[in-house]
């Protein structure tokens, strides 16, 4: 039996089906098609389920862009009125806690014989 020795290579170097030799590491990429993502709705960051939705749907960049920029608009508006909201009722209830004490301290001595006279009234007819 004649064998024949395989030539020598050096590591890397592989041939071509039409008979070029080349390096491993510069053979060209395969083709593997589009890269599809498939992640549904709910596992999307919560500022990103608008944008999702509205790429999905075949809504253009402008409306996408349109969602990323007025959404925190619309949390920030929101919440300036909430806390102007509170605030307001805030003041008014100090402003009446105010005007109460003040009236009370200041009633006249009349002011003061009709409420008495009111609740003897009261006490006679209970």
């Amino acid at each position: 039996m004649n064998h024949m020795p395989e030539p020598h290579r050096p590591p890397g170097i592989v041939q071509l089906p039409d008979g070029r030799h080349v390096y491993a590491d510069q053979l060209p990429a395969t083709y593997a098609g589009p890269q599809v993502v498939h992640q549904h709705i709910h596992q999307a960051a919560p500022d990103k389920t608008v944008q999702r939705i509205a790429l999905g749907s075949g809504v253009g960049a402008g409306a996408v862009a349109a969602g990323v920029y007025f959404g925190p608009l619309l949390v920030a508006a929101l919440t300036a009125m909430a806390a102007n909201l509170a605030f307001l009722t805030l003041l008014a209830l100090v402003l009446g806690w105010g005007v109460h004490t003040v009236v009370k301290a200041v009633g006249s001595p009349e002011a003061g014989a009709a409420v008495r006279n009111v609740r003897r009234a009261r006490r006679r007819r209970g």
